[in-house]
């Protein structure tokens, strides 16, 4: 059964008045997680059936069972329905702060623990892993990689054009100032690739970006939340990112595994990565940029 609310908006109290009456009428494990849900509601929008069942202390089958009882398919429903009802409010950060105050102390360590764990192990499913080895190809063959990530996203896609600047000789630095972003892209051309990485709410630098690439022929490869992501739209490759857990923000974590991964098995494959690495160090070395080891 597919579960269609009359009113997107109202899903959130839809929901909230089911779990009263399946609270007072299911059987005892079905009622037990009812009346957890009613004060942890908001960590269903963020979190995998397993995470969501080690944190109210039931089986992964009894969070099923009561998804199942409050009208949905499945679970998956029921997560994007409260999804879609937070970003109506357009506060989506927010409402996952607030909910981080229902686990103080220790018990946030573990859940965020696991979730790490849950998202890594997700991510590296044999369809992720084929959608990354074609990226490693086409990284490898591309005139000018291009690497555009705004706001919390910045960091990583910096790192990993560092990284990437290092070992391979086709890296261009991210766009940091007010205005590159859309210098870069309109040097970009179709023997280019472009690496977006953006997550609800989506940067619009970086929506920008991929319609730029998109208008100009280039190819760009999305690592995103979702495939209704505005930067999955036209993508030669898109990676969707699990980024479930107790955080403020959607997880990076997978998202910084996949592209030090990727850069990994792109080493694989060049005779000169090992090269480049070797000369970068000697270079860095030479002019005291590491301090050794007094161990």
């Amino acid at each position: 059964m597919t579960h269609i609310p009359q009113a997107q908006a109202t899903a959130t109290a839809q929901i909230r008045q089911q779990l009263a009456e399946i609270a007072l009428t299911a059987p005892p494990a079905l009622r037990q997680l009812a009346l957890w849900l009613q004060d942890n509601l908001p960590l269903v929008a963020f979190s995998s059936v397993r995470q969501l069942a080690d944190a109210a202390g039931a089986s992964p089958n009894t969070v099923m069972r009561l998804a199942q009882a409050l009208g949905f398919g499945g679970y998956g429903e029921l997560r994007e329905s409260l999804r879609l009802d937070l970003r109506s409010t357009a506060d989506i950060y927010a409402e996952r702060t607030r909910g981080l105050r229902q686990h103080p102390g220790a018990a946030l360590w573990d859940l965020a623990a696991r979730a790490d764990l849950d998202n890594i192990a997700t991510l590296y499913q044999p369809q992720a892993v084929e959608v990354l080895d074609r990226c490693a190809s086409r990284l490898l063959t591309a005139r000018c990689i291009h690497t555009v990530g705004a706001r919390s996203c910045f960091g990583i896609a910096h790192h990993f054009a560092y990284l990437g600047g290092i070992a391979f000789g086709n890296f261009s630095p991210p766009p940091s100032l007010p205005g590159m972003l859309v210098d870069q892209m309109a040097t970009a051309t179709a023997n280019d690739v472009v690496v977006a990485i953006a997550y609800e709410h989506y940067s619009s630098e970086v929506v920008l970006a991929c319609d730029i690439a998109r208008d100009r022929g280039v190819p760009f490869i999305a690592l995103t939340d979702r495939p209704s992501s505005p930067i999955a739209r036209g993508a030669a490759e898109a990676l969707f990112l699990p980024m479930d857990g107790p955080h403020i923000m959607p997880s990076l974590t997978a998202a910084l595994s996949a592209l030090e991964a990727l850069l990994a098995v792109m080493a694989s494959r060049s005779p000169e990565a090992a090269r480049r690495v070797a000369e970068h160090e000697a270079r860095v070395r030479d002019f005291g940029g590491y301090i050794p080891s007094r161990g």
